[in-house]
């Protein structure tokens, strides 16, 4: 780890989709996205994750030039604005492409850079990328998903996920790691991934998580979408405990402490 580089980052969720399953609509004029980057910011977000097309389960894709529309402008925007990371969740590689001119530098990818022509927009650049597992694809990937072995399975499809990158001159030090809380998993899937996390520690690279405000969250609490909170912060400390180094959260502020405490903890800080 770089020795300016915080053991524990909070990235926060920007979605400029008008069918997100927590925040869909909210930030579609470009004036708004902006003030909620700063806001973000203002939070104590370490990055920005920005993204055109909604991934929820049964969500459909989007066209190229629609993504590239919506994600774009808010790159360059908040490249001249703002000293932030930006990633970008697409799995476009023409999205991917111009992201990075545009100014980001990470791509989140829940398709773990498959798409023909991905691993190429990521090899020329110096950009970073997180290859996330899912079992299926959005529209059908909550249709009763099914594993041998939950974390043999991930762990499997994320080291060949690895392999593919580094036979494609990604170096490892750019990539990063997703199990992928939500996408392709049971309620029981997702809890025996959080249960576990330590065991991807095996591939030697970041984890980044993210369960916040996800059904999993509702699944035991029995609270709506926008009433999580309290769930999302016990899922995002809980994996901090056990080694998550990113967590990407709707909620920045709060888990900003939450993480603070974490941290404090790790170092056995006494105050």
């Amino acid at each position: 780890m770089p020795k300016n580089e915080k053991p524990l980052q909070v990235m926060g969720i920007v979605n400029v989709t008008p069918d997100s399953f927590s925040d869909g609509g909210e930030y579609n004029r470009l004036d708004d996205a902006i003030d909620h980057v700063a806001q973000l910011i203002d939070d104590g977000a370490d990055m920005v994750d920005i993204g055109g097309e909604s991934t929820r389960p049964g969500s459909h894709a989007v066209a190229v030039q629609e993504e590239l529309d919506r994600v774009i402008p808010l790159v360059k925007a908040v490249r001249q604005r703002f000293d932030v990371s930006i990633s970008v969740d697409t799995t476009k590689p023409v999205v991917m492409s111009e992201s990075i001119k545009a100014g980001a530098n990470l791509i989140n990818d829940v398709n773990a850079l498959r798409e023909d022509g991905a691993l190429e927009a990521l090899s020329g650049t110096n950009a970073k990328v997180c290859l996330m597992h899912m079992q299926g694809e959005p529209r059908s990937m909550q249709l009763n998903p099914h594993y041998d072995d939950v974390i043999c399975d991930v762990k499997t499809f994320l080291q060949e996920r690895i392999q593919a990158c580094e036979s494609a001159g990604i170096q490892r030090e750019r990539i990063w790691l997703d199990p992928g809380f939500g996408f392709g998993k049971s309620a029981r899937h997702n809890y025996q991934l959080l249960q576990r996390l330590q065991a991807f520690h095996e591939l030697q690279l970041p984890l980044l998580v993210g369960m916040s405000r996800k059904s999993m969250i509702g699944h035991v609490t029995g609270r709506d979408v926008n009433e999580r909170l309290a769930g999302s912060l016990a899922a995002a400390t809980i994996a901090a405990m056990k080694g998550a180094r990113i967590i990407r959260v709707h909620d920045v502020k709060e888990t900003v402490d939450a993480m603070k405490v974490v941290a404090a903890t790790l170092e056995g800080e006494h105050l």
